[in-house]
Formats: structure tokens, sequence, C-alpha cells
């Protein structure tokens, strides 16, 4: 049986000024993927607490929110009592991961772990045991619309390996520059999770941009190296 795909369409990329119909139009969806940038760890600004409360408010989706701030430690309780779901804090800024994971497992969510392209997998070893997902940039972070790091296919192979050296099987989200046309190459390589911004917000027909990179996500599971 092949491993189900799951698509999560990024609402950095949704009209903010028609919330609630953009994510009635994703809802086919598994969730949604909520880029936080503080304009210190990446060069860029994006959401808030009030944000992620009108957005929760707005979808029956799981909301992951993805924190691309330097400081975790101190924030993540904040985004927990707003209403996040998953929350993916980059291993770049954490100053105490274990006891961030620690934390938002406390609080009855999942936690995951982020890295940066440059950031080797081999320094989630000694907390893989713990994450329910480990989401890996597939662009340098920051700003929608990039274009897809083309080595990120070998250190997704690099986490699962890893992870089934370690006998655990996290989530694996690849996130950045991912579309119909090149989603299965992350999936061949392990990943399980797409997220997707412009290839879905961008397109008129959301659901059947959803359809068509599942389709695409999912024949990559077939051919997994």
């Amino acid at each position: 049986m092949l491993e189900e795909i799951k698509i999560a369409p990024s609402v950095l990329s949704a009209d903010f000024t028609r919330l609630a119909d953009e994510l009635a139009e994703v809802a086919t969806g598994d969730m949604l993927h909520f880029d936080v940038m503080d304009g210190h760890f990446v060069p860029n600004l994006s959401f808030g607490l009030d944000f992620l409360r009108a957005t929760k408010s707005a979808t029956e989706l799981p909301v992951d929110v993805h924190l691309m701030i330097s400081n975790p430690d101190e924030m993540v309780e904040k985004y927990l009592d707003a209403g996040a779901d998953i929350v993916s804090f980059h291993f770049e800024a954490a100053t105490h991961a274990h006891r961030i994971v620690s934390l938002i497992h406390d609080r009855g969510a999942k936690a995951s772990v982020a890295l940066n392209p440059a950031t080797p997998v081999y320094a989630l070893d000694p907390i893989i045991d713990e994450l329910d997902m480990v989401l890996v940039m597939t662009v340098d972070p920051g700003f929608a619309g990039q274009r897809f790091i083309e080595s990120s296919p070998r250190k997704l192979r690099q986490l699962r390996r890893m992870c089934d050296e370690h006998g655990v099987n996290p989530l694996i989200e690849a996130d950045g520059g991912l579309s119909a046309k090149n989603a299965s190459e992350v999936t061949s390589a392990g990943a399980n999770v797409v997220v997707a911004g412009s290839a879905v917000f961008g397109a008129k027909d959301r659901a059947a941009a959803i359809a068509d990179i599942r389709r695409a996500a999912q024949a990559g599971v077939s051919k997994m190296a």
C-alpha cells in the first residue's frame, strides 16, 4: 500500500482581504501551512497571533504554524494558546530544542523541527525520536515564490534513512518552490507532506490545483528510492 501524501496549502499566498473565502476554497487540503516571520530570523514580516486566531476560526483543517523567528523558546507557548495544532520551529533558532518539543507535547499539539537548506539532517539525531514531523526547507526561508533548491531530494533521502535507523516515522514535510511539476521529486525522496503556496492560491480552481499536486506527489511515492 502506497504511503498517503498530505497537501498543505500555504496561507502566505492567500488574499488576506477575503481570508474566509480563500480558506474555504482550499478545504480539500490536509492541513494549512501558516508562516510566521519576524524580520530578524528571516528578512520579512508576516503573520502574528491575531491572524492565527482568525485563520483557526475560518477553517476546520489542522494548522501547522511554521515559526521562522529568532526566539521560539519564548514565543512557542503564545502560538499554542492561539490554536496551533502543529508547531514547526527552526533548529537554528532554538536554544533548548528538546524543551520546546516537550512543551508542545504537554499542550497536546504536535512538535516539528524545521531545517534550513544549509543545516544537515544529522543535527536532529538527538531528538528525532521525539518528533511528530520534520520540515525540510527546499528554498531559503523568508519569501514566497522562490525557486526549488535542486539538492533538496538528497537531503530528504538522508532524513528518511536517519528515521529508518532510529525506527521512527515522523511526517516529513517539504516546503518551498513546489507545484505539480516537481512534487514527485520530493515524495520519491521520502517527503509525505507537500507545502504549496502560489501553486494553489495562484490557480483559479484551488481544489483542482490541490488534486493535481496530490496526483503528482502520489506518483512520486510509487518510485521512492
